[in-house]
């Protein structure tokens, strides 16, 4: 883009005043869904949700549980835990934090209409003993229950009544309420607007329950789609702080004055996924059948896609290969990691073998604003595909269109990432590689919405176990029987590039979270 051209995009895209040392100005490529905490489960939407609201446990800057809105929990038996509510906690409107707005919004939580519910109904049954203890009772052991309350923040009941926003909005059909852009919760930052695509603007909130470390007092977001703009912008001073430098601009602003990079792996895994439950695809040449029903064809597309090539070339090494599902490696074990071998000629047999042996075309569809590097990600592994036979025709859209489309099930073959920071395998057991069961919420992120009867009971086991050494073999169990029916082809965990103004001290987490209350600008 020629320079002057480069100016005058970055200036129409960032109308911010002058620098002030307390404002972060921080920007990436996607912006979050919707300010509605209970609607979206996607990685950007829960980081600005988290900064407006709490959560009954928290984490750490290890990632480690410690008391948030409860400040002591008791496990009273396999399926019932006891909650002390903190005491003199204020909503950001000054009404009283209680039991019942605990009450209220795992309950809310739980509607079909949120993407949290498979998190908010294995808490349970929420119930007010008094005004600051509250009890969850479940139907069945629930090992990782303290993991699953991180997830679910707590919204005010009295401003949801009066709003009319007491339950989720549904965000597939594009239904607007007034939590889609307004919010109301205890956290450390108030939400002073927001604008879809253009800017949100958080305010310090004093009367926070804890301390900010750090002494930002006011965060403005605003999304730059261009990989080109957001590195503009960091040098030229427009902004602070870039979560997603692309990887081809890394080693220039590391050798660009007043620049600084931190990284480390992030809890994330990216894979694809396939239409393995309709008679005929959606998207595809073939007619009267669907080739992603055969375990071939899958396996096929696995050992034709070259997931070093992608580190090297595309990521420009922010990846690690891998042939494990689970966001984490911790969750994992090694014969669960062990990648299929790339091998085009296999992939071209396989296919043979399944009665495609000049191949077919099928349609991709991938996002270009919410994973690094997605649509050059699906780009080469299009290019990978044809020279077996699989000819892709690639559909790349924003975050926004592109999820309310995979939840419509509106797709033949996709590419999604899973992470966040619970580093346990039933983050992604139960809501990606489990059967869909519409009443609980189960399986509501297995977009290919395949039926493995072994599968859903390995997961079903590990989710209630509560003896830590079986429960790691019944994993074990369930990730191989995954693995070798190829329900999805993983690709990388990414690596997590942060690029900042050398003045900004931020701490790097495994989840990609950025969190506002730690930031300080010298």
């Amino acid at each position: 883009m020629h320079r002057a051209l480069l100016t005058s995009a970055i200036a129409a895209a960032l109308a911010i005043g002058g620098a002030n040392a307390k404002t972060l100005r921080w920007t990436s490529a996607g912006d979050p869904h919707t300010s509605d905490p209970h609607s979206q489960n996607e990685g950007l939407t829960n980081l600005f949700s988290q900064q407006v609201h709490d959560t009954l446990v928290r984490r750490d800057k290890q990632l480690r549980i410690v008391p948030g809105l409860a400040t002591a929990w008791t496990r009273l038996n396999d399926t019932t835990w006891r909650f002390t509510l903190r005491k003199g906690v204020h909503f950001h409107d000054g009404t009283s934090f209680t039991a019942d707005d605990v009450v209220f919004s795992i309950e809310r939580a739980q509607h079909p209409f949120s993407q949290i519910r498979q998190y908010a109904n294995l808490l349970g049954k929420p119930r007010k003993v008094d005004d600051f203890t509250v009890e969850l009772v479940q139907q069945r052991p629930n090992p990782v229950l303290l993991e699953h309350a991180t997830t679910i923040f707590i919204m005010s009941r009295a401003w949801s009544v009066k709003h009319k926003a007491e339950r989720p909005l549904d965000f597939k059909s594009r239904e607007e309420s007034h939590a889609a852009r307004n919010a109301n919760g205890t956290g450390p930052w108030t939400l002073v607007s927001r604008e879809p695509d253009v800017r949100t603007v958080l305010r310090r909130n004093p009367g926070w329950w804890d301390a900010h470390e750090g002494n930002v007092t006011e965060i403005v977001y605003q999304p730059l789609h261009s990989d080109a703009t957001r590195v503009a912008a960091l040098l030229s001073g427009q902004v602070d702080f870039v979560l997603d430098p692309p990887p081809q601009d890394i080693q220039r602003l590391k050798s660009s004055a007043g620049i600084k990079v931190v990284d480390g792996m992030e809890n994330r895994v990216v894979f694809f996924g396939f239409d393995q439950h309709r008679d005929e695809l959606l998207y595809s040449s073939v007619k009267g059948k669907n080739p992603f029903k055969d375990r071939r064809v899958r396996l096929a597309v696995y050992q034709a896609i070259d997931a070093e090539a992608i580190r090297a070339k595309t990521m420009r090494g922010a990846a690690l290969p891998t042939g494990g599902i689970t966001p984490s490696p911790l969750a994992s074990n090694p014969d669960a990691e062990k990648r299929a071998p790339y091998d085009p000629g296999r992939a071209r047999q396989l296919l043979a073998e399944a009665g495609y042996p000049a191949g077919f075309e099928v349609g991709l569809d991938c996002p270009n604003n919410r994973y690094i590097n997605d649509e050059e990600i699906c780009q080469a592994v299009a290019a990978m595909l044809a020279r077996v036979g699989i000819r892709v025709k690639l559909t790349a859209m924003p975050r926004a269109t592109y999820f309310p489309k995979l939840e419509k099930l509106d797709t033949s073959f996709y590419l999604l990432g899973w992470g966040g920071a619970i580093t346990d395998a039933q983050t992604l057991l139960s809501p990606v590689l489990r059967s869909f069961d519409k009443a609980s919420g189960q399986g509501s992120f297995n977009y290919g919405r395949y039926a493995n009867a072994k599968l859903d009971r390995l997961i079903d086991a590990a989710a209630e176990e509560m003896n830590a050494e079986r429960r790691r073999d019944v994993i074990r169990q369930a990730l191989a029987e995954h693995n070798e029916q190829v329900h999805h082809v993983p690709l990388h965990r990414q690596v997590i590039p942060w690029a900042m103004r050398a003045n900004v001290h931020a701490v790097h987490r495994a989840d990609n979270w950025l969190l506002g209350e730690w930031v300080r600008v010298d």
